[in-house]
């Protein structure tokens, strides 16, 4: 038997969840933003909105799709996380390797008491 006929004739039919949708286009924007530490905003929104989408999909009993765009956000979403997080090491230790180089103290003139 096909699916197509074991589906009574008043259910819904199957649609792609709009948060699904969303969910990529923050991640993405999240990896696209990530070096610039910008993209923990549009990343945190989407991991947020992944949940959400995750337990809407669950409770339509498979009447809401869009898993595999779900997915895919999230994966973008952690990376942006990932390249934002590696930025503000690198930023640190060039910052305190640019510390590290300055004189100590205060520098006299040779012959000064």
């Amino acid at each position: 038997m096909s699916p197509a006929a074991l589906r009574h004739p008043l259910d819904p039919e199957p649609v792609r969840s709009t948060k699904a949708g969303t969910v990529f286009a923050l991640g993405l924007v999240a990896l696209l933003t990530g070096p610039f530490v910008g993209g923990l905003v549009p990343a945190s929104i989407a991991i947020a909105l992944a949940g959400q989408a995750r337990r809407e999909a669950y409770q339509s009993g498979g009447y809401l799709t869009g898993s595999v765009w779900l997915r895919r956000g999230e994966k973008l979403a952690w990376a942006g996380v990932a390249l934002a997080a590696t930025s503000l090491v690198i930023a640190i230790v060039i910052g305190v390797v640019d510390f590290a180089g300055q004189p100590a103290g205060q520098d006299f003139a040779p012959g000064v008491d």
